[in-house]
């Protein structure tokens, strides 16, 4: 069964709700049958592409109207929750820049059938260590990290590929009434909105999986007979 994820790396929600999907997920006995799927979303794509990022006190002040007491106390609030969780989002740190291209890059992951680790690790690379996420020596690093190909970023980067995926997703969670951030999708039937409890992702993997499964259950074969075969065990005995 499919479950499809509309993130934004710039989200903390996103970054809570993905440990709570997670979470929900190793606790579900038929976890292993389920596969995840990463789709993209821009918060603010206006941002400008290629332009050095800005401070989060400083972008939340202009963006929303806000005091720069108003907005430290914001981000103080986001964090304690987070820590709560169990997850570090250090503000003072954080650089605020387009995510177009991080998004490229988690769909190449994905490719690959990572496209989770690289989640977490952009996660990490934004609201932990501070780095600048629309930085392409930035993404390269991280891509490397995980094992994906330098000269296989690099082309992603230079040619555009990818990029119409990203357009598509935003397109896509656009015609299925999405507004924010995170935002699941189970079998394409039901949905769950925002950062949830575990549990309430646990309640759906459950209801979208029991559906899932009456209407795709296991291949049973009947044998008809055996014969000389091999095996890694016994070998061609």
């Amino acid at each position: 069964m499919k479950v499809e994820i509309w993130s934004d790396v710039m989200c903390p929600f996103c970054y809570i709700g993905k440990h709570h999907y997670e979470e929900a997920l190793a606790s579900f006995e038929e976890g292993k049958r389920i596969e995840t799927v990463w789709k993209s979303f821009q918060l603010d794509p206006s941002i400008p592409k290629n332009a050095p990022g800005t401070d989060t006190y400083t972008y939340l002040s202009e963006r929303k109207g806000l005091s720069p007491e108003q907005a430290r106390e914001m981000s103080d609030n986001l964090a304690h929750r987070a820590a709560e969780e169990g997850l570090q989002m250090n503000f003072e740190k954080v650089v605020v820049a387009n995510t177009f291209d991080a998004h490229r890059l988690i769909h190449l992951a994905q490719e690959s059938g990572m496209g989770s680790e690289m989640e977490e690790k952009l996660f990490e690379a934004h609201f932990v260590s501070g780095k600048d996420v629309s930085d392409r020596a930035v993404l390269a690093e991280l891509g490397q990290s995980l094992g994906l190909k330098g000269e296989d970023v690099a082309d992603m980067f230079e040619s555009g590929r990818l990029s119409e995926e990203v357009k598509s997703d935003v397109k896509e969670g656009a015609q299925l009434g999405l507004t924010g951030v995170p935002f699941f999708v189970f079998n394409r039937k039901y949905a769950v909105s925002g950062a949830q409890p575990v549990e309430r992702f646990v309640q759906a993997l459950s209801k979208a999986f029991s559906e899932w499964e009456a209407q795709n259950p296991p291949v049973v074969l009947t044998r008809v007979g055996d014969g000389p075969s091999c095996s890694p065990e016994s070998g061609c005995a």
